[in-house]
């Protein structure tokens, strides 16, 4: 099978893409798969990356040695990729992509419209589960519906904040009542953007940093309690791991401390009662159907003291790095890296998307 992934992209979590893409050419099986990788750069062009070395992925050094350009097309007959080589257009057909895009471009639908449209089977959720799943205050939504139990919110828009600063700040006091909140970006994963707030000051502070991100905040009550994350894998039947922990050495799970800072203790399975593993893995399943996922999820939720069991976030496609949750959840589930993503390229094929 010619499986291409997919890696890099526009977005603040390129060198994330780089690094979980790193792992998964180092770790797929070569007698199943001959992979094709192609690298997006931050300033959007497209790369065939021949020979690829994870090494030179990881230290995003990859760039010096890939300058062959190579587009993904809608274009049916294609089936893959057109690499320009000496002014020509040579089509390069692919049986099944894995977009390891996170945020921005890669996250949010857009990657997933032009599989499709190329009728490309691929790895992770469809375009609308994607978008849903991106936009946060959708999501919020989306859970609700689904009966499960969150986190307070105020949304606050651009506009509105750039009209009457005062008054949003007002609106948002009178909906949670209380400091500390936390301030993120609607459609930007992986913490970036995201601010805890202790006063009006930092929560001014912190919205106008998050407008940097997206046009849309959410501001959440703060829920103290362990960070939990769940991964699910599967289309029709999609099944949950148990929950791992993440004890973060910084004062909330940054982006630094997810891809950048090894010291953050994570416990597999979670340090919680046996009640809220139960109803934590409910739960994510619960989010994953509501949003319409298939393939691969994973779902973060808060346990409180009293073990009840708050959603945060679901990530359509979370990091594959050397210390990502998913992958080692499904490690202690029995799956060796390798068979993980065998497994999902066959949910792939199996979905069809295009």
């Amino acid at each position: 099978m010619k499986l291409l992934i997919l890696f890099g992209g526009l977005s603040s979590e390129h060198e994330v893409s780089c690094l979980s893409a790193s792992s998964i050419v180092r770790n797929a099986d070569r007698e199943k798969y001959d992979l094709v990788v192609a690298g997006i750069t931050k300033d959007g062009r497209w790369l065939l990356y021949e020979d690829p070395d994870p090494d030179a992925m990881a230290s995003g050094t990859w760039e010096q040695t890939a300058h062959q350009p190579a587009m993904l097309v809608p274009d049916r007959s294609v089936h893959g990729l057109l690499v320009l080589r000496d002014g020509a257009a040579t089509p390069l057909r692919v049986d099944c992509c894995f977009p390891v895009l996170h945020g921005f471009g890669g996250e949010d639908g857009a990657i997933q419209g032009l599989l499709t449209l190329a009728g490309i089977p691929f790895v992770g959720p469809d375009v609308a589960a994607s978008a849903c799943a991106m936009d946060k205050s959708i999501t919020k939504v989306l859970a609700a519906r689904a009966g499960v139990r969150q986190a307070a919110y105020a949304l606050v828009r651009h506009a509105e904040f750039a009209e009457d600063a005062d008054a949003a700040l007002r609106m948002v006091m009178d909906t949670l009542g209380e400091f500390p909140v936390f301030v993120k970006p609607c459609a930007s994963g992986s913490s970036v953007g995201v601010h805890k707030a202790t006063d009006l000051d930092s929560l001014r502070a912190g919205l106008q940093e998050a407008f940097r991100w997206d046009e849309k905040v959410l501001v959440e009550e703060f829920i103290a309690g362990k960070e939990i994350e769940v991964a699910v894998l599967g289309n029709r039947s999609p099944v949950a791991s148990l929950a791992g922990e993440i004890a973060p050495t910084q004062e909330f799970y940054t982006y630094d401390a997810k891809y950048k800072d090894d010291t953050s203790a994570l416990y597999i399975p979670a340090r919680i009662p046996d009640q809220s593993m139960q109803a934590v893995r409910e739960a994510a399943l619960r989010v994953y159907a509501a949003v319409g996922c298939q393939g691969l999820s994973r779902v973060d939720f808060f346990c409180k003291a009293d073990g009840e069991i708050v959603f945060n976030e679901i990530n359509t496609i979370p990091g594959f790095t050397s210390i990502s949750m998913y992958p080692k959840l499904f490690a202690h589930a029995g799956y060796s890296y390798p068979a993980l993503i065998d497994a999902l390229v066959d949910l792939a094929m199996e979905g069809q998307h295009g």
